[in-house]
């Protein structure tokens, strides 16, 4: 097939053109240049998602079997991509959220449940990240003439992770010594590998597959304290684990998901964060790789990558990741105290 990225450099749009290269498929990906370098085999056409010039430079480019949309954030901007890309491809994929959802992550979601109020043609001053993405989902389905697939991951961890949840636990751990473990270490969380993603879309964009999809990871697939022990072992730093429960965090105002990445505590906002269900996903064909080896990917890519101590990220839309090291000593210390 012949397919067209929207991205393609970073995290899950390089883990989709990789995959899709591997498979013989023509890739063209259009991205600004700025975040990440591109995948060897493609063709890269440099261009502004914001610039309808550059949409058109883009859509002479085509025509292509697939457009797959990993970068979309604003209705009104994906919006344009698709008008300038209707007629030029037989199908649009967009990589949206289970963010977009209204109930999540309170409670338990499906592909049934509904999907936040917004505007197609929506600017970015219409709501937060889950909101604008599900007025994204709608500039996809309303606006594109042929075939729309939406899907819908959950929490996203593996190699070139851009949000930078694992990468700080994996760094946090190999600095060893005691370490500030969040809550329970028996909950269990449901994440999924980058490269399980992009194996489940490049399979529905050839089976010419239409709708919508929860990817977000087998149920209970890990839990925190599997999950950390196994960043213990990837990193062979020895460090101690020092679990500290949630009501202490909290009083100690701790951030859930960003302080300390990935922590969940069990409140009513975020009973629901580890429950979309990806039945239907799975019944098409979603497969996840156990966790313990998306850690350890993981690991081995950090050294090997020479990266910066702090990740290029999205953190506009997804927080800073981490806590402040004086403020994880302060706890582990009064912890120690009670």
């Amino acid at each position: 097939m012949d397919i067209l990225v929207l991205g393609g450099t970073v995290f899950l749009g390089r883990a989709i053109v990789e995959a899709a290269l591997g498979r013989g498929h023509a890739v063209t990906t259009f991205n600004r240049g700025r975040t990440g370098t591109d995948v060897p085999g493609g063709t890269a056409v440099r261009g502004d998602r914001e610039n309808g010039a550059d949409l058109d430079r883009l859509a002479s480019h085509g025509p292509w079997d697939a457009v797959v949309d990993v970068c979309g954030f604003t209705p009104r901007v994906v919006g344009d991509a698709v008008r300038a890309l209707d007629g030029r491809a037989d199908a649009y994929a967009f990589i949206s959220s289970v963010s977009a959802y209204e109930d999540w992550p309170r409670a338990r979601i499906d592909e049934t449940s509904p999907r936040f109020a917004c505007s197609p043609g929506a600017d970015e001053s219409a709501g937060d990240y889950g909101t604008l993405k599900a007025g994204c989902e709608r500039a996809v389905e309303r606006g594109f003439g042929g075939r729309t697939l939406v899907v819908q991951p959950g929490l996203i961890l593996g190699p070139h992770e851009n949000v930078g949840r694992l990468p700080w636990w994996l760094r946090r751990v190999a600095a060893g010594g005691p370490v500030l473990a969040p809550g329970d270490p028996e909950r269990s969380m449901q994440v999924i590998d980058v490269r399980d993603v992009a194996v489940f879309v490049l399979d529905r964009v050839e089976a010419h597959a239409e709708g919508r999809y929860i990817a977000s990871g087998s149920p209970a697939n890990t839990t925190m304290g599997r999950m950390l022990a196994d960043c213990v072992e990837a990193t062979g730093s020895g460090a101690e684990l020092v679990w500290v429960d949630d009501d202490f965090l909290l009083a100690a105002d701790v951030g859930p998901w960003t302080e300390l990445p990935m922590w969940t505590p069990p409140t009513e906002e975020l009973a629901g964060v580890w429950l979309p269900d990806p039945a239907k996903a799975e019944a098409d064909g979603l497969a996840c790789r156990p966790v313990r080896e998306t850690v350890f990917d993981t690991w081995a890519w950090l050294p090997a990558a020479g990266l910066p101590e702090k990740l290029p990220s999205y953190s506009g839309h997804a927080g800073t990741q981490g806590i402040e090291p004086g403020k994880e000593q302060r706890i582990l210390a009064a912890w120690a105290a009670r």
